[in-house]
Order: structure tokens, then C-alpha cells, then sequence
């Protein structure tokens, strides 16, 4: 997934972070490309444990987290969360959480975009 992430970066011409962790949001790989800004290893970081903290993308939890929804600063809490894209629960074939990956460094957009063409390698 590493290898996957990095090949789409480049592909984009964008210096990213990858974070990915299991289940119980432990670290099992990380990568920061040359040139990637610093504060992005602990917000790739966060994405990646938002979303399998709370199985959901990173992006859907901040429709739950916004200023006006029902759950607004649960991004204060487990340490610290990130309310926007980058972030991918990842599943097995059988729809089980195994845990997930984050990406930041780009735009939200491509963040998102990279993050989708890493956890492809999982289902593949």
C-alpha cells in the first residue's frame, strides 16, 4: 500500500505522508516523502486513527464533527482526531475492519485520491 501511495504522489507531483494502522489503530507502516511539510506526519497520523477508531472515513466523520452537527469536538478526544478527508477505514474481502490509512500532505482532495488508490492493493 506504501508502494501504492508513493507511485500516485508522484504521479501527481505532490509530497505526501503515509500513515497506515491495524485494527486497534496501531502503527504498522509510515512513510514521509522528501520535501513533505512537517505537520503533516501527525495529521496523516490522526486520519488514519480517526478513521478505524470510528469506522469511517475521515472524511464522513466530519459531518459528524462540524460546528453544527450532533458530535461537534469529538475531534478533542482519543488523543486527537482529524475532521476532514484522508483518511480510509480499510476491509477485508469479508467487510471486516483491519484497519486503515491516512494521508496528508496534498490537497484534502488528493490526499483522499491517493489514500484510494493505496487501499485498492488490499482488496486486490
Amino acid at each position: 500500500m506504501i508502494t501504492a501511495a508513493l507511485a500516485e504522489a508522484e504521479r501527481m507531483n505532490v509530497s505526501v505522508c503515509i500513515s497506515i494502522v491495524d485494527a486497534a489503530a496501531w502503527p504498522v507502516a509510515f512513510m514521509r516523502m522528501e520535501g513533505t511539510i512537517l505537520g503533516a506526519i501527525d495529521i496523516a497520523n490522526k486520519k488514519a486513527r480517526t478513521a478505524v477508531l470510528f469506522q469511517m472515513d475521515s472524511a464522513d466523520f466530519a459531518e459528524i464533527a462540524h460546528p453544527n452537527a450532533h458530535a461537534y469536538t469529538l475531534e478533542n478526544t482519543n488523543g486527537g482526531l482529524i475532521s476532514f478527508g484522508g483518511g480510509l477505514v480499510l476491509k477485508d474481502a469479508e467487510g471486516t475492519v483491519v484497519g486503515a490509512i491516512g494521508v496528508s500532505g496534498a490537497s484534502t482532495a488528493d490526499d483522499i485520491a491517493i489514500a484510494t488508490v493505496a487501499s485498492r492493493v488490499l482488496i486486490a
